[in-house]
């Protein structure tokens, strides 16, 4: 079998690691300055690779393999949440990048734009996937400093350019590789998961409007506190969704907001973000169903209580093929330590999945922390998860 070069893996990825370098991490939000230089620095190693390497119009960055013949396609995403984790994202491009050099043929390279959301929801790979129209391009801003996608994107440089999209027949597969940002692979002491299905997740914006007056005068009894309402809300939450939740269920009430947010007035309006996640769509109908009524619920108190915005991610099966070429290289570079798993947290191959035949490897997270700037692996299940994924790509390129 093919042996990749892990002194070369490793130089990439702590290379990368600099742009952007925040504490043990990085910080390299979506079209960031931090964030355009590591896509140009990635362009530059596709091609020394001998990839037709390039940036389309919505900042994926593609190195592709010109000989003939079928391909695998993978890949993940270069830009990171805010002060984050070093390998999120940016290990499975670097690891792409590494097969393509191994292999020597066989093997195109994407990092897909706008993963971690600053924009939008998976906004690189469902351009490539056709499934992003030009409406929802003018709609996206940055969810922090409210910069529309449209602007972020002339500022990059990559505005006017056109989007490449998918072309079914060119490949076999898409194979995505990840830290697990969990603990179970630590916990179970295994050094390799492959990935079974990709979770769903439901997502929603509740809105609160009460009566806005001052903490000191307004007596309890005609008060209509909308920070109440929403705590009220998010208890009958955690009452109900234990009853109604799979073993691997989660939610979480990720913001809240109090208008005017002050010590002496009562808050006349409040804004949650709340979202819930699972690999079956029942499980998830069901939770849903429970949250419209706990709304419902909560509107005949004396705050008007409704759900302002909802999207949703429909759970992803992966290929069965890819994920047998997987645990059969995994069987043979670590027998006994790779298990078959669900993924917790979105990916892009849950959007490639409705395009290509796709299956996801994960490593590894040390203490089970993401989305930190602490978060880690160790160079040898680095090295070792890719090792796995070269072995595999050769074998299913036959």
């Amino acid at each position: 079998m093919p042996q990749i070069d892990a002194t070369r893996l490793l130089k990439d990825l702590y290379a990368v690691r600099e742009i952007g370098r925040y504490k043990t991490g990085v910080h390299r939000p979506t079209f960031s300055p931090q964030d355009v230089e590591a896509r140009h620095w990635l362009v530059g190693r596709l091609r020394e690779a001998g990839l037709d390497a390039s940036i389309d119009g919505i900042g994926n960055v593609y190195g592709l393999d010109s000989r003939p013949g079928r391909k695998l396609l993978l890949g993940s995403h270069l830009e990171t949440q805010n002060h984050a984790g070093w390998l999120d994202g940016v290990m499975g491009v670097i690891y792409g990048l590494e097969i393509a050099r191994t292999l020597s043929g066989g093997i195109d390279v994407a990092s897909w734009a706008d993963e971690e959301g600053h924009f939008g929801s998976f906004i690189g790979s469902r351009s490539f996937c056709d499934l992003l129209t030009e409406q929802e391009i003018d709609d996206c801003h940055n969810r922090s400093s409210g910069q529309s996608l449209r602007d972020a994107l002339h500022e990059a440089g990559f505005a006017g350019l056109p989007r490449r999209v998918i072309d079914p027949a060119r490949y076999q597969g898409y194979i995505e590789a990840h830290i697990e940002q969990g603990q179970d692979l630590e916990d179970h002491h295994l050094r390799v998961g492959v990935v079974t299905a990709i979770v769903g997740s439901r997502r929603f914006r509740i809105d609160f409007k009460g009566q806005q007056n001052h903490a000191g005068t307004t007596r309890m009894a005609i008060r209509k506190d909308a920070g109440v309402a929403l705590v009220k809300l998010v208890a009958r939450i955690e009452e109900e969704f234990p009853k109604l939740a799979g073993p691997r269920t989660v939610w979480t009430t990720g913001d809240i907001r109090l208008d005017p947010g002050a010590p002496s007035i009562v808050p006349g309006a409040a804004e949650l973000t709340f979202q819930f996640r699972d690999t079956d769509p029942m499980i998830l109908d069901r939770l849903e169903a429970c949250l419209n009524r706990l709304v419902s619920e909560a509107g005949k108190g004396p705050c008007s209580v409704e759900i302002a915005y909802r999207s949703e991610t429909a759970p992803a099966a992966m290929d069965p093929g890819l994920r047998a070429a997987l645990r059969k290289a995994a069987d043979a570079r670590a027998p006994g330590l790779h298990q078959e798993m669900p993924s917790g947290a979105g990916h892009d191959a849950q959007i490639l999945s409705r395009r290509l035949p796709s299956a996801m490897l994960f490593v590894p997270s040390i203490g089970g922390i993401s989305h930190h700037y602490t978060e880690n692996t160790s160079d040898e299940d680095i090295v070792l998860g890719c090792q796995v994924m070269a072995d595999a790509c050769a074998a299913l390129l036959g």
